[in-house]
């Protein structure tokens, strides 16, 4: 039975001696583990009360316990955000309530955080990178859950065979998770301290900054995608990307290339856990949604996986085109044409005027009364031109007769107006 915010600021005060909450709120939480909410003390002070629903969720919040206890105050001062502090107990039964000092901040939902400044992207990055750099004492002392590259792997793949037993996941996934499992070249990182239950509502933000991480209850050491899958769930592919750019920034060394990949199979993935988890708490409802949300996923890759073929088939044929083009131009060579040289200016060639009928002696016919003969254009030419040497005024039989290319002169003749000619 879910308890509401009154009933658990009623636990509070047995947890924490003085504790008079004046107003109560829901807080968010995992719905199947815990019921939470947020408290306001007479002095203006908040808390935040997590109730486990079931032992396996105790335990996790025992665990998480152990954890805070874990980051001693030389780890916390290394960190860019805050992380709960304990502030009282109680145990009813089976289960355990804890109550947590409040941390400023609001929880964003996924939407908001997307759509959020690229200072708050850098942010998460840099969270995340602090997270992973973690010292692995500090899982390893406290008895935590630590997992290889491949002890990873296998437990993945023993979930999987857990999840198939339900008979509820469509055969597409199966086969999906299935090849990505066995693919061992994706499985090849190095492991780190994740959070393991990391997602928007154990995100505290404040003015564009991460002000705490709240959720340690699944701190182990594994894969570094872990931490990732929530946000590739987003579909946001700019946010990821631009949190991922920070995040290797951030880290002291460089993550693997296959991340992204391995997250996204992981988003995947917590829908069958999430079903399993339903089915073993009997809570038909939430089985009923984990069925609609893997069928839903399912429909989508196989339209995806639809579109990838016609896609496929549209290059093959586009490719066959222009390989049969390619072979008909070869039965049929094409004539190479070659650009022409430029063969200079063009020269133009005037033709030689008929020598005149009148004898040398014979003077030229007098013009008209108060004009003036014009001379001709050769005569011009000829006047201008200076003596050469062994040139004679009178002219000669040899002059007449040079008829050889070498002698002609080309000239520019210029014709006369209509007026001027006889």
């Amino acid at each position: 039975m879910r308890r509401t915010p009154l009933e658990l600021a009623a636990i509070a005060t047995a947890a924490v001696p003085g504790l008079a909450p004046t107003a109560t709120a829901f807080s968010p939480d995992d719905d199947a583990d815990f019921d939470s909410a947020l408290l306001l003390d007479a002095d203006g002070k908040r808390w935040r009360v997590r109730s486990p629903r079931h032992p396996e969720a105790s335990t996790r919040l025992e665990t998480e316990f152990m954890v805070l206890r874990a980051f001693a105050p030389s780890i916390r001062a290394e960190l860019p955000f805050h992380v709960p502090t304990i502030a009282g107990t109680v145990r009813q039964g089976d289960l355990t309530t804890f109550v947590y000092t409040h941390l400023h901040g609001a929880m964003l939902s996924i939407e908001e955080l997307s759509a959020g400044s690229p200072a708050l992207a850098r942010e998460i990055g840099s969270a995340l990178a602090a997270i992973h750099d973690l010292p692995l004492t500090l899982v390893t002392n406290a008895d935590l859950p630590s997992y290889s590259a491949n002890e990873f792997r296998q437990r993945k793949l023993n979930e999987l065979d857990q999840a198939a037993t339900t008979g509820k996941i469509p055969a597409t996934l199966l086969r999906r998770w299935e090849h990505a499992l066995e693919d061992v070249a994706l499985w090849r990182f190095n492991t780190s301290v994740v959070h393991g239950d990391l997602h928007e509502d154990n995100l505290m933000v404040q003015d564009d900054s991460v002000t705490a991480l709240t959720g340690w209850t699944d701190l182990r050491i594994g894969d570094p995608a872990d931490d990732f899958a929530w946000l590739v769930a987003s579909n946001e592919a700019s946010f990821v990307e631009a949190v991922l750019n920070h995040y290797t920034q951030a880290r002291r060394e460089t993550p693997d290339v296959h991340l992204l990949r391995r997250a996204a199979l992981l988003a995947e993935f917590a829908l069958a856990q999430y079903l399993v988890k339903a089915m073993a708490a009997g809570h038909q409802s939430m089985t009923a949604e984990a069925e609609s949300m893997l069928q839903a996923l399912s429909d989508d890759i196989d339209e995806q996986a639809r579109r990838d073929q016609e896609a496929a088939q549209a290059a093959e044929d586009e490719a066959a085109e222009i390989q049969a083009a390619a072979t008909a131009v070869s039965q049929n060579p094409p004539v190479s044409v070659v650009s022409i040289p430029d063969a200079g200016p063009t020269v133009t060639v005037a033709a030689i005027p008929e020598p005149s009928a009148t004898s040398p002696e014979q003077p030229p016919e007098s013009a008209p009364e108060g004009t003036t003969a014009p001379e001709s254009a050769a005569d011009s030419a000829e006047a201008g031109k200076p003596d050469r040497p062994g040139d004679s005024h009178s002219p000669s039989t040899n002059d007449q007769d040079d008829t050889s290319t070498a002698a002609i002169s080309v000239v520019q003749v210029t014709p006369l107006h209509t007026a001027n000619r006889s």
